[in-house]
């Protein structure tokens, strides 16, 4: 058990989690080291649980602690220096006709219906696409910090919803999920590229994505979005500067 004495809040505390199957490497076991009490952390203290390489899934702040592995590598863009390269350029072009509305986090049978065909189309079997509704709300409606859903729609419906929380210095991309049956809009792509935008447009520096594996198909896609950073040794660095290496 570790005190974050840096932070503000000097009851806050780590816990380390029993080993459990990892989800991005096969074969591998992860932990986590879990921030409590979930009571204390609102968004300046996440803001600064973020920058030390904390995600948050509903009130569960952790950061991965794995035995032998340091594989997931906290990762976000530098906003201010991103250009869209030539194939998320047209990307923008192809999804033009999506509006994208902000909206609070409040359950929408629309949502939670896509979120459930989703799940059954990308992770079946993973135990998520059997989330009821209550499992669904402390997924993704939860939150102590501020938060917000990116409804995006096309045609009147909804094709994609995105769960954000906005920090003291970028916003970071929390979970999304979209219309498995639209794969050449390439809607994920288009997700992070609208965040992009409108962390820019709120003038904070930064969209954190998460972790980085370079080995998991699933999660390498992350530096397609350059300038990106990664976490590493407590620094964040250029993510040209650490392949390099």
């Amino acid at each position: 058990m570790t005190s974050l004495t840096e932070l503000p809040i000097q009851r806050l505390q780590l816990y380390l989690t029993a080993p459990y199957p990892c989800s991005y490497l096969p074969g591998r076991l992860a932990r986590s080291q879990v921030a409590t009490p979930v009571s204390l952390i609102d968004t300046p203290v996440f803001s600064e649980l973020a920058r030390q390489g904390f995600r948050r899934s509903g009130h569960y702040v952790y950061r991965p602690r794995c035995d032998g592995c340091a594989a997931c590598t906290p990762a976000r863009v530098r906003v201010a220096g991103f250009a869209p390269r030539r194939s998320q350029r047209r990307c923008l072009a192809r999804n033009r006709d999506i509006d994208c509305v902000l909206r609070p986090l409040l359950f929408d049978d629309q949502h939670y219906a896509l979120y459930r065909r989703y799940q059954a189309a990308r992770h079946a079997g993973g135990g998520m696409d059997l989330d009821d509704r209550e499992q669904y709300r402390a997924f993704l409606l939860c939150s102590g910090v501020d938060s917000t859903l990116a409804e995006f729609r096309l045609a009147g419906q909804v094709v994609m919803v995105s769960l954000v929380d906005r920090l003291l210095d970028g916003l970071s991309a929390v979970y999304t999920f979209y219309d498995p049956d639209l794969p050449r809009r390439s809607l994920g792509v288009y997700n992070v590229l609208t965040q992009i935008g409108l962390a820019r447009d709120l003038g904070l520096p930064y969209l954190y994505l998460g972790y980085w594996i370079k080995e998991s198909a699933k999660m390498s896609y992350k530096s397609d979005y350059q300038p990106l950073e990664l976490l590493h040794d407590g620094a964040w660095i250029p993510h040209a500067d650490l392949e390099a290496t």
